[in-house]
């Protein structure tokens, strides 16, 4: 995911796609390290301080950065032992292994290092899940999450690998309701506290599974045709998470709400509107504003543009 380029002005209401979401601060700091000035980062990572969830959340943003890898060793360089440092070259050449421009095995060891100097730390875990993601095995996967989790039980970015993950394992030629992807969602759920944004991981693991199967040729191509979110199990997950919502939803504007909510509530609305609950999607389209995610607007495989346009004439007639 890639965000407009810097001084481009975005339409009102044109939805950003951008991995930031609405921290502003991070916005500030991935802008000013594009341009070589990493002291912005490093300001920011200890402001963060053991925020787990808001601390994996911006060091992924910030690994995203072309120039992360370079800027990190800037870093390093005035402050041999920073842990914040080492993470962030870390998250950097995992993206950079990513998109097939070092070897896994290089990233790997940069993970496993910053996990050395930050033992307390998931994000060097979470690095190595997005590696292992993209380029590992099941093994590799269930290693780094269960080195997250043993650091940060609730970490919500790894729940959401895992659930991607686990979605795409496919013994026959239908969806199982008791498919592992399902349990393990529903499990993370039942365990994490009442307030815990994991309460719509089974909204999410749903979506991760109709990806699976609709490019798989098992379900309709098109979202709302699959009938996948009328199921009376579809609709129970989705009524919980609503209620949930309804129940917890921060201010938007509070700065303690948590870092990643506007995922969960894309998938959500994304959810709702499939089912057929068009004034629930309109509540949380509405929420969510211009933070839309390409996920899962875009699943199987459409423009997610186009579908957000879509939803957005349908339930406001406006595009």
């Amino acid at each position: 995911m890639t965000p407009p380029p810097l001084g481009r002005p975005r339409r009102k209401g044109e939805p950003s796609f951008d991995p930031a979401l609405d921290d502003l601060p991070l916005v500030a700091a991935r802008d000013a390290l594009h341009k070589g000035r990493w002291s912005d980062a490093r300001r920011l990572l200890a402001e963060t301080g053991e925020d787990w969830d808001r601390r994996g959340h911006r060091l992924a943003v910030l690994g995203e950065v072309r120039t992360s890898v370079a800027w990190a060793r800037e870093w390093q360089l005035a402050e041999p032992d920073s842990s914040a440092a080492a993470t962030l070259l870390a998250c950097g050449t995992v993206f950079r292994a990513l998109r097939g421009q070092d070897p896994p095995e290089a990233a790997r060891a940069r993970c496993l290092a910053a996990a050395q100097l930050a033992p307390r730390d998931p994000t060097p875990w979470l690095a190595l899940l997005l590696l292992a993601r993209g380029t590992g095995t099941d093994d590799e996967r269930a290693r780094a999450f269960d080195q997250v989790r043993a650091r940060h039980p609730d970490h919500h970015h790894a729940h959401h690998l895992m659930a991607a993950c686990l979605a795409e394992h496919q013994r026959d030629d239908r969806d199982d309701p008791l498919h592992e992807v399902y349990d393990f969602a529903a499990w993370a759920a039942e365990q994490a506290p009442a307030d815990s944004a994991l309460a719509v991981l089974p909204v999410v693991a749903h979506a991760e599974r109709y990806r699976v199967l609709a490019r798989a040729g098992l379900a309709d191509r098109d979202p709302t045709a699959s009938g996948h979110w009328t199921t009376q199990r579809a609709r129970q997950v989705m009524k919980a998470a609503f209620d949930w919502w309804l129940e917890w939803d921060e201010d938007a504007d509070d700065g303690a709400c948590h870092p990643r909510r506007k995922i969960d509530l894309n998938y959500l609305a994304h959810a709702k509107l499939h089912e057929g609950r068009p004034a629930e999607a309109a509540a949380l389209l509405g929420r969510i504003g211009p933070y839309v995610t390409p996920a899962p607007w875009s699943y199987p495989d459409r423009d997610p543009r186009q579908a957000l346009r879509a939803a957005r004439r349908l339930l406001f007639g406006t595009g």
